[in-house]
């Protein structure tokens, strides 16, 4: 397999183990890179470089997609994105669970949960193609596609976000949508279990389907609840491909609580139900515990909550909350209340119903990081090389293809990121390098900030950002809209 597109590149890989990103058995070739793309695959020996990287059998794979996270501002505070670089990842999805950067207008402090991506301050960004605009000046390592928060266009039309909208916020809200999606976003999302849009009903979430309807966009959902009416939530979010014929992608899907352990099949039998020409799909990080906000609703003593930070009570972070109530010599729920606003990681999660849905042959994987949380989940750090370490080499839940299929092609195809996520003549040059007996995460629950093993050389847009552990200020990642063009200058 040999394509002469020149006789000359800028960098070539040789004798990796490719895995193209589509599931299909890895091959042992070459790999050459000019400018921002793909030039050459197969036998290069005659081929020129200006750089030559050996690769003698390590594994060569499309850069990682990160479909879930919360990078909105970090990409512009951290351009060097070493928490995802370092894993191999090279584009993220951001804008997830209802709450986005842009377009947003705060007149207050960040609403719960916006405060998750940044402070009053950095929220600068009245229209998409501000947010875009600032990209393109500051850049940053990896690529970048924005979602649109439903929370964050009812924050910009509502003065009380706990209540179901009017006709005319929800006017408002439409075009506001509208206007993002014209200008690059991907899509909408929601947060529907976050206090400040529980208050929602089904027909506000559908008066945004028709705008998404005439942009072919997507919705994502972080579902209502994720506890004991799981699959009444399920129905709420496939409503919207019923009802509107839309691609529909449920967030960080999983059985929470204890009441729940063991209804992944169940899960995964609703989406069967949708029938095989369904376009809805998941995304799921590879651990057995959630990480968010401190929720009332969600105390118990089912199972080990960690409080990572707190506002009143700033002493108190970096402990269970169980220990907490101790030593204040209170219930678990009066701790909790004393301790907010704050966050924790809830370890309530069973690993088998993780094991089942990350195997689910519709899940991406996503790693649901909070870059800004002082003691981050370790998913921030370890999602991508836990997949491949853990889960595949170690629990053999799925071959390594096959994980890489689920961070590379699967999710360029959902986001519809054209010329991505697959290793191909004419596609850019977004890859990883890794040896496939050495990759995994480090971090931990009690160091969460560790970088992952195994991972040898990252490019992105054909550009080096890391070498051998070591982060290099490329800047050379593009804001990617779904129709794999790129919004810069």
């Amino acid at each position: 397999m040999r394509h002469d597109i020149s006789q000359s590149a800028d960098t070539i890989i040789y004798q990796a183990k490719v895995f193209d990103g589509l599931g299909n058995a890895p091959q042992y070739m070459d790999v050459a890179i000019k400018g921002e793309h793909i030039v050459a695959l197969g036998e290069l020996s005659q081929w020129q470089a200006t750089h030559t990287i050996m690769a003698n059998g390590l594994c060569l794979a499309p850069g990682f997609i990160d479909v879930h996270t919360h990078d909105d501002l970090e990409l512009l505070r951290n351009p060097a994105m070493a928490a995802k670089i370092s894993q191999g990842v090279t584009t993220v999805i951001t804008g997830n669970c209802g709450i986005s950067a842009a377009p947003a207008k705060l007149t207050a402090d960040a609403p719960e949960p916006m405060n998750l991506l940044g402070e009053k301050a950095e929220f600068t960004f009245a229209q998409m193609r501000d947010y875009i605009d600032a990209f393109n000046v500051q850049k940053a390592n990896v690529n970048v596609a924005a979602l649109v928060g439903h929370t964050t266009l009812r924050n910009n039309v509502m003065d009380d976000l706990l209540r179901p909208a009017t006709l005319d916020e929800i006017a408002a809200m439409q075009l506001q949508l509208d206007e993002a999606i014209t200008q690059g976003a991907l899509g909408l999302s929601t947060g529907l279990a976050y206090r400040n849009a529980q208050c929602a009903p089904e027909q506000e979430v559908q008066a945004f389907g028709a705008i998404l309807q005439k942009h072919d966009a997507l919705y994502t959902t972080h579902l209502r609840t994720e506890f004991d009416a799981v699959l009444e939530a399920m129905d709420e979010a496939f409503a919207m491909e019923q009802k509107f014929g839309i691609k529909v992608i449920i967030s960080h899907l999983k059985c929470a609580g204890k009441n729940n352990w063991g209804r992944a099949p169940e899960l995964l039998a609703k989406f069967a139900a949708q029938g095989e020409h369904s376009k809805c799909s998941c995304d799921a990080y590879p651990y057995a515990a959630s990480s968010s906000t401190l929720d009332l609703n969600q105390v118990t003593d089912d199972f080990d909550i960690f409080i990572t930070w707190s506002d009143a009570h700033p002493a108190m972070a970096e402990q269970l909350l169980a220990d907490i109530a101790k030593q204040w010599d209170v219930s678990l729920l009066d701790a909790a209340e004393k301790l907010q606003p704050a966050g924790a990681v809830y370890h309530g999660l069973n690993e088998d119903d993780v094991n089942t849905i990350l195997a689910f042959d519709k899940t991406m994987i996503g790693s649901d990081g909070l870059p800004c949380d002082p003691h981050p989940h370790p998913r921030l750090w370890g999602s991508f090389p836990r997949v491949l370490g853990h889960y595949s080499r170690e629990q053999g839940i799925f071959s390594l293809a096959t994980a890489i299929h689920k961070m590379t092609g699967l999710s360029a195809a959902n986001y519809r990121l054209a010329n991505r996520g697959v290793i191909k003549v004419g596609n850019f040059a977004d890859l990883v390098l890794f040896d496939a007996n050495e990759i995994i995460d480090n971090a931990t629950f009690v160091d969460p900030e560790l970088a992952a093993s195994g991972i040898h050389r990252v490019w992105t847009n054909g550009q080096a950002t890391l070498i051998d552990k070591h982060i290099l200020p490329a800047y050379s990642g593009k804001f990617l809209t779904s129709l794999g063009a790129s919004k810069d200058d």
